[in-house]
């Protein structure tokens, strides 16, 4: 199962999927799409405490992490 964490000004959500079933994935892509397109950073893990920076969505990542814009500091 993936997930895709969203972080915003009220916490986070997490959208789990199943990488295996089409439907889930083209939500997830979707989502991922509608994200970065507001303005989210997409960045997937790499290591224990390591991300790093995507620009398009990767149905085989375990976990996409969302960050919103920072607007000022």
């Amino acid at each position: 199962m993936a997930i895709q964490i969203v972080m915003d000004r009220t916490g986070d959500s997490h959208h789990p999927f199943n990488p295996r079933d089409l439907q889930e994935v083209a939500k997830a892509e979707q989502r991922f799409y509608e994200l970065t397109n507001a303005g989210f950073t997409a960045a997937v893990r790499t290591g224990p405490g390591q991300i790093s920076q995507i620009r398009s969505f990767d149905p085989s990542a375990d976990e996409t992490l969302f960050f919103p814009r920072l607007i000022g500091g």
